[in-house]
């Protein structure tokens, strides 16, 4: 064991002792090769799944550490957790498995459907403060107060070892790796992967990525505080104030960590569910977004990307989808200016139908144009195979008389 691993609250012997503690219980993701990513960006692109975890996350990992180390007295006084997600399903399903009875504090606004989720895996739910932080605090309080054993999200040594088993398998399963990519919100996750991959390792780069609406590591490294922005996409790393033991491990382990932004999130959610055919939630998009936004530091390298939850709400999936379709070109808005006449309606279709165009929706604007009152402005949703068929539409519009104005810039 190096002096620096020995310094660290987590070696990769508690890595270790941590997969064999959970092995049976939790699913060995596949890890493959993208070929069509790895094109696209460059780079060799590797994923490895744990989106294909029972709750889709590699949260279970963690969080049956935990509870596998309980002994029987804190097992029959039970646990509780807080969590808006992902760490809250994971402890309510491993626990109900145990026969552990739990109590999970989630934040008021967290959406129905993770709120449901985890009541179907038989735990108490409680719906309390307007934050994660206030949520923490009531947590605690239960603990405090009922004896329950309070488990964590990130700042546990268990259950950063738990999360640690991700990069051993990684590195088993893909070991011509040179780059892991990882997402970062309070830092267990990439604290895990960080101490197995080096050590397995020691030339290999560990870069994390942030949302940049949600900095939380980066703010707190550079001794800042964690403003928030506006809301992300990617709640999952929405973290404002990241683990102590956490933060120590990132700093001596982690080689940087990466901004993007929401679009650039939005578009690699979007990547994952038409090139790979799978669902990611944002913050497992931003590994890819990562690479996109910074093709430089990718180009010509191994590179493992961590897919580390596919809990996306279905209307969020929905809007990114949608408008990853008008950034490509595929779906337009366009306005064209026709006289007021029988047939002219028909004649518009006609011809974005002549040019091969989907018209999606379609609405006359006549007392709120600013056109001749003899002249109506009509506005059409078209959908067309990209940008390039998008500028064909326009233009034959255009050579058959009408004047069209694109109401969506590129």
């Amino acid at each position: 064991m190096t002096e620096p691993e020995r310094a660290l609250p987590v070696t990769l012997a508690d890595i270790e002792r941590a997969a064999a503690r959970i092995d049976g219980a939790i699913v060995h993701t596949p890890a493959s090769r993208s070929q069509t990513l790895s094109e696209i960006t460059g780079a060799g692109i590797y994923l490895k799944f744990e989106i294909f975890q029972f709750t889709a996350s590699f949260k279970e990992r963690g969080a049956l550490n935990k509870l596998l180390a309980l002994d029987q007295s804190e097992r029959g006084r039970g646990v509780v957790a807080m969590s808006a997600g992902n760490h809250a399903q994971g402890v309510a399903y491993h626990a109900r498995r145990l026969g552990i009875p739990a109590t999970i504090v989630m934040p008021e606004g967290t959406p129905f459907s993770k709120v449901k989720s985890t009541e179907d895996l038989g735990v108490t739910v409680k719906l309390v403060g307007a934050t994660l932080s206030e949520a923490a605090e009531h947590a605690h309080a239960l603990a405090e107060s009922n004896g329950f054993v309070f488990v964590h999200p990130y700042d546990d040594p268990l259950i950063i070892a738990g999360q640690g088993t991700v990069g051993l398998e990684f590195i088993a399963q893909c070991p011509d790796l040179d780059t892991l990519v990882v997402p970062i919100g309070g830092g267990g996750l990439i604290s895990g992967i960080a101490i197995a991959a080096k050590a397995l390792k020691p030339n290999i780069r560990i870069l994390g990525v942030q949302s940049a609406a949600y900095p939380g590591m980066k703010a707190a490294l550079a001794g800042e505080p964690c403003a928030p922005t506006r809301p992300t996409i990617a709640e999952g790393i929405a973290v404002k104030n990241p683990g102590r033991l956490t933060r120590r491990i990132v700093q001596q382990s982690v080689d940087d960590i990466l901004i993007v932004d929401e679009t650039a999130i939005e578009t690699a959610l979007a990547m994952f569910l038409e090139i790979e055919k799978v669902v990611v939630e944002g913050a497992a998009a931003a590994t890819l977004a990562a690479v996109t936004t910074y093709p430089e530091l990718f180009r010509g390298r191994e590179v493992g990307l961590i897919l580390s939850g596919g809990n996306v709400d279905a209307r969020t999936l929905t809007e990114c989808l949608i408008r990853g379709l008008v950034r490509d070109g595929r779906i337009a808005r366009l306005r064209v200016t026709v006289g007021d006449s029988p047939g002219s309606l028909a004649k518009v279709t006609a011809v974005v139908a002549r040019a091969r165009g989907n018209v999606i929706e379609i609405a006359h604007r006549r007392h709120f144009a600013s056109v001749s009152p003899k002249e109506t402005e009509i506005e059409l949703e078209i959908e067309t195979k990209d940008r390039d068929h998008t500028e064909a539409v326009v233009e034959l519009l255009k050579q058959s008389g009408f004047e069209v104005v694109s109401l969506v810039q590129p």
